[in-house]
């Protein structure tokens, strides 16, 4: 599946020293399947990375990108479902929250994923918001049970990159 450029980029907000980004999408498909794409261990190896969760508030989520030679451990703090779910993802020295809200709407349902308490001045920071939405882009295939390479997220991640204005020095 090809880059849509024109997809909407992720909102960043700053406010106590900490940013804020929040991408939204609509996908054709029953809450159900959008769910299984942002908690289930091979639907999110198919567009993000290797994941183990313990689906409970306490519970651990761990994300490798072998690829990448990169991965993290955070704690579950919200699972709702099929409405929220979110963990702590440790960067630049901090504990930042991401979290995926899936929303029923007519035919299908809204998407919202927003990383948040991230610092604005990290050198993770500008990444972030051109990975989220490279990594976004391959989850309606994730929800038809299709993977996405890394080398196309690469590739999609360096395409969008220049839409994101550098936060940092």
């Amino acid at each position: 599946m090809s880059m849509t450029l024109d997809a909407d980029l992720g909102r960043v907000t700053v406010a106590d020293d900490a940013l804020r980004v929040a991408f939204r999408r609509y996908y054709r498909k029953p809450v159900e399947k959008v769910w299984a794409a942002v908690t289930v261990p091979e639907r999110l190896a198919d567009w993000l990375a290797k994941a183990e969760i313990d689906p409970r508030v306490g519970g651990t989520v761990r994300l490798t990108w072998s690829d990448a030679n990169y991965g993290i451990e955070g704690k579950v703090v919200a699972y709702d479902p099929p409405k929220r779910f979110a963990w702590t993802w440790p960067l630049d020295g901090r504990d930042t929250v991401v979290s995926f809200e899936v929303e029923a709407d007519g035919e299908g349902c809204w998407l919202t994923l927003t990383h948040a308490g991230l610092s604005p001045t990290g050198k993770q920071g500008d990444g972030v918001r051109a990975g989220w939405h490279a990594h976004l882009e391959g989850v309606a295939d994730a929800i038809e049970g299709r993977a996405t390479a890394w080398a196309t997220v690469v590739s999609r991640e360096k395409a969008i990159a220049p839409n994101y204005p550098k936060l940092s020095d």
